[in-house]
């Protein structure tokens, strides 16, 4: 069965016609490729997480398991309304869920404002359903914030980041940032998987604006 054929994947569906997806979990890698920890926890006491998106969530992951701090990374399917999807299932656009990235970090290490200057300067947040030349509902920028602090901070970046790509020649900002949502894990090929392919396809790339966050600005 060909999902999706001949339907617009940069518009979001509605829950009603989403894809049922399946009551279990898909199966995943049990640990991250490079250090070993594993990816559903559990996690040392006094971790942090964070979840974004900002286009193929391939690319996205290296920016931050690279951090110093970051603890563990791994990439899943989160924001629309098919439970446990498959990635092809993410594909046909029927699923609303986007690609992102679930960060665990240490906040003595790492702050959540450090987190967030990656994310802004490390695509282009004013694409709407696209990433360069990825396209689809599946490439939206987001932020999943945990709590309301770091929706403070997400919605203060916001607003500082803005006037520097209106200065830059960009448009509006139309990254979301609201609740996170139920995160599902990728299937075990995704995880970290430009560490297991260095010359794989990394379609993402910044604005070359930098982010006035921890400037004082």
């Amino acid at each position: 069965m060909l999902f999706g054929l001949g339907r617009n994947k940069s518009e979001m569906i509605t829950p009603e016609a989403a894809l049922p997806g399946r009551a279990e979990p898909i199966p995943t890698a049990d640990a991250h490729f490079l250090n070993g920890r594993p990816l559903k926890g559990p996690y040392p006491e006094g971790l942090e997480t964070a979840m974004f998106g900002m286009g193929c969530f391939w690319g996205v992951e290296r920016m931050f398991w690279k951090l110093d701090g970051v603890y563990v990374t791994a990439v899943g399917y989160a924001g629309g309304y098919t439970p446990n999807a498959t990635y092809h299932e993410v594909c046909t656009g029927q699923t609303g869920h986007n690609e992102v990235v679930f960060v665990v970090y240490d906040p003595t290490k790492i702050s959540y404002d450090a987190l967030l200057q990656v994310f802004w300067e490390g695509h282009d947040p004013t694409q709407g359903m696209r990433q360069g030349n990825d396209r689809g509902t599946q490439y939206r920028s987001g932020i999943y914030v945990m709590n309301a602090e770091q929706k403070a901070a997400a919605e203060a970046s916001k607003a500082a980041f803005a006037p520097r790509l209106r200065e830059a020649g960009y448009g509006v900002i139309t990254t979301e940032i609201v609740d996170a949502p139920e995160f599902f894990f990728a299937e075990d090929y995704h995880q970290q998987y430009l560490a297991k392919n260095p010359g794989g396809y990394c379609g993402i790339g910044g604005t070359g604006v930098t982010c006035p966050i921890g400037t004082g600005a």
